[in-house]
């Protein structure tokens, strides 16, 4: 009986030590940027959904499952800080994205599946959503946790805060209201809190602030009483200078700021997402799909230039910056083409990928298992054809291989040699 009784638990221990084994994964690359140096020859450990070690030349330890990309050049799964995962174009109806007939959310969800792919295949493993409607958001991230949809991890901020809102028929206490609203979305299950700050969208280039700064500071100080961040959208400078003022943790868009006003957002070390690329792909798109008139062209140039000057002076001055696609509609795919801009406000490359990787991680509070390739992390990681350290592009046309959570999500290096 005693004999028996220690075969069941042998064959117990090695079932136990086989299924360990089959989550065993060893990725070689033949160059690995982990997030802040360059490792040639290196071998990432992976145990089920966790970096045990990443090392030169490293041994691969008996039974773990072998992936070979020495062709390839490894990187940390990319960080998209700023979408709209949800905005969905539904190309039958016939409409232009920005004028498409009302839809049941349940359409929008399902169509939006598509958005996750196009975004994961461009190696982004994380996102963070600031506005979906009716709940659509917070749908598609818990699909996409429990494996029901292959997309990024996402941290979502449900509805969007708007003048509107707290100015709404019956709200007579503007700033009470901004603090119920605050409280409502923070109940609901979000994982920010965004306010709309200023006009400012679409071929609106305005930016005259809409929610007060008293307002803003209600929203603040009741998000991060609950522990909750928030970001606030503000095209122009007004919005910009109150948002910092009231403690926002991220201010997006924001064009046209004065010396002071930046001075302040470095000081309070508030991150800063510019977009630029943002309007570049409305301008890009700008007569095939949304059909913006002369006019509103001549004022994305415009503000586009402008924006990156901005974005260049506050770079200059010290400001934490983050990529942030804004992707909407037709640019889900090409998350990361806002490195180009932050190159050529005077970023090296390696400091564009930071502000897709470790610092959007820090900025997250994920700094200690996202945007890096680091044992203990979660095991997020891409592989490129090419040197991104040398050429950008590298990254946003040559990704071939994309592991979410020690899970390949992405392989096209079974593909024809490029």
């Amino acid at each position: 009986m005693i004999a028996r009784a220690a075969l069941i638990a042998f064959g117990i221990a090695a079932a136990i030590s086989s299924a360990a084994d089959a989550a065993t994964k060893a990725v070689k690359f033949g160059k690995l940027w982990d997030g802040r140096r360059t490792i040639a020859n290196a071998v990432v450990v992976i145990d089920d959904d966790k970096i045990r070690s990443v090392t030169a030349n490293g041994a691969i330890p008996a039974g773990a499952e072998t992936v070979d990309l020495s062709r390839y050049t490894g990187l940390p799964g990319l960080i998209d800080s700023h979408t709209h995962m949800t905005f969905y174009w539904d190309r039958s109806t016939g409409t232009t994205p920005l004028k498409q007939p009302p839809r049941h959310v349940a359409l929008t969800v399902f169509f939006s599946q598509e958005n996750a792919k196009k975004v994961i295949e461009a190696g982004v493993t994380t996102v963070r959503d600031l506005t979906g409607f009716d709940g659509a958001d917070l749908a598609l991230r818990d699909l996409i946790n429990r494996g029901l949809v292959v997309g990024p991890r996402m941290f979502v901020s449900g509805q969007g805060i708007r003048q509107a809102a707290l100015h709404r028929p019956g709200v007579t206490d503007s700033v009470a209201e901004a603090r119920r609203i605050t409280q409502a979305l923070i109940d609901s299950g979000v994982d920010w809190i965004k306010v709309y700050g200023s006009t400012g969208g679409a071929d609106d280039l305005t930016g005259d602030e809409t929610v007060t700064y008293d307002e803003m500071k209600a929203i603040v100080d009741t998000a991060h009483a609950a522990g909750k961040k928030v970001a606030i959208h503000s095209y122009g400078p007004v919005g910009a200078r109150d948002a910092i003022r009231a403690g926002a943790d991220t201010l997006e868009h924001a064009t046209d700021m004065d010396d002071a006003t930046i001075a302040e957002l470095v000081r309070r070390r508030v991150w800063y997402l510019p977009t630029v690329n943002h309007n570049q792909h409305y301008l890009d798109r700008a007569d095939d799909v949304y059909h913006f008139t002369p006019e509103a062209k001549e004022n994305f140039r415009n503000f586009i230039q402008r924006n990156l000057a901005t974005a260049t002076k506050a770079y200059r001055a010290g400001a934490r910056m983050l990529v942030g696609s804004d992707a909407v509609y037709t640019a889900f795919g090409l998350n990361m083409h806002e490195l180009r801009w932050f190159v050529r406000m005077g970023m090296t490359n390696e400091q564009a990928l930071q502000s897709a990787t470790i610092l959007p991680a820090e900025m997250l509070g994920m700094q200690n298992s996202l945007g890096s390739v680091a044992p203990g992390y979660t095991a997020d990681m891409i592989a490129v054809e090419g040197d991104p350290l040398a050429d950008i592009e590298t990254v946003l046309t040559n990704v071939r291989w994309v592991m979410k959570a020690g899970a390949v999500a992405v392989d096209k290096t079974r593909g024809p040699a490029r």
